[in-house]
């Protein structure tokens, strides 16, 4: 069984009147269980050029009621370049130079069809590299062709 933990640290001294301090650790179990780590992952490295959008991860079937977290970062530097994520036609958000995002990520849940549920991300004011990872528990198979 793999063991993957999540952790989260967001510090400032001056956002508050006085210093902010929180962090969080979430061990990534599959679905329905306190036992059974997450046990796959799916990786990859896009450049995505300016104005074009794509599915960065394929809602399947076979994903569907599976524990899935994603993590996307935007790899640039520039300041102005940044990649729109969206998902079921509603943004989720943006990713700046150097932002990232960390998501639990429900296949299935679009109305009925995973498709709805793909994960899509569009490029603005130059071409963005975004590194991406998806933790999940794994997929049944359903056909031959899976």
């Amino acid at each position: 069984m793999a063991t993957t933990t999540a952790t989260i640290t967001l510090s400032s001294a001056d956002i508050l009147s006085d210093a902010l301090s929180v962090s969080a650790t979430s061990t990534l179990y599959k679905d329905a269980s306190t036992s059974t780590g997450l046990d796959q992952v799916r990786m990859g490295r896009n450049e995505i050029a300016t104005g074009t959008t794509f599915d960065l991860l394929d809602a399947t079937a076979a994903g569907e009621d599976k524990s899935n977290w994603v993590y996307i970062v935007n790899k640039e530097t520039d300041p102005t370049y940044y990649v729109l994520i969206t998902m079921y036609d509603k943004g989720i958000g943006r990713l700046y130079s150097g932002d990232w995002m960390y998501i639990p990520w429900g296949q299935g849940y679009g109305g009925g069809t995973a498709a709805k549920d793909d994960i899509e991300i569009e490029a603005f004011n130059g071409t963005c590299t975004v590194e991406w990872a998806c933790f999940h528990e794994g997929e049944t198979l359903t056909t031959q062709a899976d």
